[in-house]
């Protein structure tokens, strides 16, 4: 299948418990795992559960094939601010990604009404940043060793973009309806 078809037919659906080994799978890919730090089964299952998550599996192709995972926090705050908490998936290279981030951008801002979409990654992360970058995030800061990781420390990256610079990327036709 051609990655054009993979993503013209890529679909967010929420995640369901019994998809939980399938998440806690793709997060444990070692492709993935030096970019995320993995968590319990119960964190997922929180996270399906409680409503200020949503928890989706992401699926591509003509059927019904999980091809990753994706998590929004933040989702019925007061302050409207919406954290892209994760983004997992199998296949990479192919325009899943930027898909995704397309369309959770779409969810946060027209379903969810944030003022603030933002999300954060190891600094050392540039195909993330290129990415983000391209899709109108920017750059807020540093979390200077942040993160503990293999007995040392990371780095975070924080981005965003704000409702007023998806609506006037929306007007230049760089956005979807």
């Amino acid at each position: 299948m051609t990655a054009a078809n993979l993503v013209a037919h890529l679909r967010l659906r929420p995640t369901m418990l019994s998809d939980l080994d399938f998440v806690i799978g793709v997060e444990r890919e070692p492709a993935n795992r030096p970019f995320i730090a993995e968590w319990e089964r119960t964190q997922h299952e929180g996270a399906v559960r409680f409503p200020d998550f949503r928890h989706f599996i992401v699926e591509a192709g003509p059927g019904t094939q999980a091809v990753g995972f994706v998590i929004l926090q933040g989702c019925r705050g007061q302050h409207r601010s919406v954290e892209l908490k994760r983004i997992v998936l199998q296949t990479k290279g192919q325009g899943l990604g930027r898909a995704c981030v397309r369309q959770l951008k779409r969810i946060a801002f027209r379903d969810l009404r944030a003022h603030r979409f933002w999300l954060d990654f190891k600094a050392d992360n540039q195909r993330a940043r290129a990415l983000y970058e391209s899709e109108g995030f920017v750059v807020e800061g540093t979390l200077r060793e942040a993160v503990s990781i293999d007995g040392g420390y990371a780095s975070l990256l924080v981005m965003s973009i704000l409702d007023a610079e998806y609506a006037a990327r929306r007007a230049a036709g760089l956005e979807a309806g």
